[in-house]
């Protein structure tokens, strides 16, 4: 684990460099290019040679799609336990969701015309969920029931296999249960190439949803137009902010959560006013890892990757975590202080008060999706929400009352613009 401290001299100069170290991009814009200039030109078969090449798989076109059938078999397997969690999760993502539910409204402008907005669920949507060794069966809860509750006629899914071609069970009972419309065992980048050029086989969508590695980050960058992108959420990252007050154990317990998603691009950051704080989270790092099964994975990333910083002030603290924008911010403070530090951080994904909401919480079944910002995304993102399925169209209706009180500022911007048409089409109007 790196160590800074904000009053070194340079300190702010080498946060940057160490931010950009461990940042998802490099040279894959090549290779991402490449595999999608691949799928959309010779679609289904490009998609199942890139499968067999990443994953392992040999599937021919007819089997990129699962079928009713498949996914139901699946779904009966999971044990009871997990269907009862799965429901329980969505309960709470449902029900937070639905309160930031836009409705369509009406009202009078100052001209006297009607004005307002009109809502309508996306047709269709894509959402790329991460599979392999780690399959996120959050991540279908925290995406396709977004989709669901907006109302999306078409929600079709993508998702890595495994070599034999088999997709995790309770992913799919997740699917089946979110209400997944279309699942198709495909994943990285020719899946995010396949859902925005579209293929024989898997029709193209409007816009695509859900985090992914460094490969699937970047393809959804270099679609978007062809296809609407939600946000660019990468590797998972955390930062704890912490005082005095703070219990190492549960420090530890939360980086070493966020540090064994396997991709080794994670990011951990810890900062805290207290020094000694540090050495009491590492000893228990060392400690809690050996009882991990994705230990190694785990510990790399905070040998390579975490930084902690010893700031001076909660203020300071505050400064370098406006500056990081981590996707999860926890607050390990006071609880006297925990109000006035969420008005001051501002470009979080999200923030977790206190000692006992670990992100895990977050990740899982609190409510807000866990599709967030990453790689400082988040000064300009927010986390995924119920509009992004949405999208919205203005309503505008004049007679010929609040057309005419609207000339003279017509004909003037027609003046000012040299658009003699545009006013005249206002002008024939109200002189009529």
């Amino acid at each position: 684990m790196k160590l800074l401290e904000t009053s070194a001299k340079g300190f702010q100069k080498k946060l940057e460099k160490l931010c950009g170290q461990i940042r998802s991009g490099g040279g894959i814009e090549k290779a991402v290019a490449d595999v999608i200039d691949q799928v959309e030109s010779r679609g289904d078969a490009a998609v199942c040679e890139y499968t067999e090449k990443f994953d392992g798989a040999k599937l021919t076109p007819a089997k990129l799609r699962l079928s009713d059938a498949e996914i139901a078999v699946a779904s009966k397997a999971l044990p009871a336990a997990q269907r009862k969690a799965l429901r329980d999760s969505l309960k709470c993502v449902i029900d937070f969701h639905k309160k930031t539910k836009p409705k369509s409204w009406r009202a009078k402008n100052p001209h006297g015309a009607t004005v307002g907005e009109e809502f309508y669920p996306i047709q269709r949507v894509g959402l790329y969920v991460p599979g392999g060794q780690v399959p996120l069966v959050s991540t279908v809860v925290m995406t396709v029931a977004l989709a669901k509750l907006a109302g999306c006629p078409e929600i079709v899914v993508c998702t890595p296999p495994q070599a034999d071609g088999s997709v995790n069970s309770a992913l799919l009972s997740a699917l089946s249960i979110c209400g997944a419309t279309e699942v198709y065992r495909v994943g990285g980048i020719q899946a995010i190439a396949a859902m925005a050029h579209g293929t024989k086989k898997i029709p193209a969508v409007d816009k695509i949803y859900g985090p992914g590695n460094a490969y699937v980050t970047e393809a959804k960058r270099q679609l978007f137009g062809v296809a609407g992108i939600d946000l660019l959420p990468g590797p998972s990252e955390v930062l704890v902010l912490a005082d005095k007050t703070a219990n190492p154990a549960y420090i530890a317990a939360d980086l070493l959560a966020q540090a064994e998603h396997g991709s080794g691009k994670e990011k951990v950051y810890f900062v805290t006013t207290h020094r000694k704080l540090i050495d009491k989270v590492k000893s228990e790092l060392a400690k809690q890892a050996e009882t991990l099964s994705h230990a190694k994975e785990a510990l790399d990333v905070i040998a390579t990757k975490a930084i902690a910083v010893v700031a001076g002030s909660l203020d300071e603290a505050v400064e370098v975590a406006n500056y990081i924008a981590p996707e999860h911010l926890e607050l390990h403070v006071a609880d006297v202080e925990q109000r006035s530090l969420v008005k001051k951080i501002t470009t979080a994904g999200a923030i977790l008060l206190g000692s006992e909401t670990p992100t895990v919480l977050g990740d899982f079944t609190a409510g807000p999706s866990h599709t967030l910002p990453t790689d400082r995304t988040g000064r300009f993102f927010g986390g995924l929400q119920l509009i992004d399925f949405m999208r919205r169209t203005s309503i505008v209706k004049y007679d010929s009352k609040s057309a005419s009180k609207a000339w003279p500022t017509v004909r003037a911007f027609s003046e000012m613009e040299s658009l003699d048409a545009h006013g005249r089409s206002l002008q024939m109007r109200v002189e009529s």
